[in-house]
């Protein structure tokens, strides 16, 4: 229940500072022009507010289509490349793990299995070596 009284407490406070800055339509980017108004009390926020069309401007400088730069192209090439040798690395790990785990557990199966042939000729030893079974004689 804890959660629902966050979520409560969070829209009102969002809900508060909405209401403080209702009067308030545009960006927090400065487009870097000094203004006169900047001594009064409103200049200051003209001054860090801009027009929302300056500000759709803004972000919209560069579209989805634009061609990018040689220098984005090498960064996202070098995170793939890191990314790839992220990858490499952890399945590497992966397999030297399982194939560790796999040769255990041969060792492992290859020790039972010796201990139990070992107990089975102690048990059906007959004094001979090699033992002869075909050759002992049942009344």
């Amino acid at each position: 229940m804890w959660w629902t009284r966050l979520a409560l407490l969070t829209c009102l406070t969002v809900l508060i500072v909405l209401t403080l800055f209702r009067e308030v339509n545009s960006a927090s980017v400065s487009d870097g022009k000094v203004d006169k108004n900047a001594a009064s009390p409103l200049g200051g926020l003209r001054r860090i507010f801009m027009q929302e069309s300056d500000a759709s401007s803004f972000f919209k400088r560069r579209s989805r289509r634009a061609v990018k730069t040689q220098d984005e192209i090498n960064a996202e090439q070098r995170q793939r490349l890191a990314a790839d040798e992220r990858k490499r690395e952890y399945h590497e790990e992966q397999r030297n793990e399982f194939e560790s785990y796999a040769e255990e557990e041969h060792d492992e199966q290859d020790e039972r299995t010796r201990e139990k042939t070992e107990q089975w000729r102690e048990f059906h030893y007959d004094g001979l070596d090699p033992s002869y079974e075909y050759n002992r004689h049942t009344i």
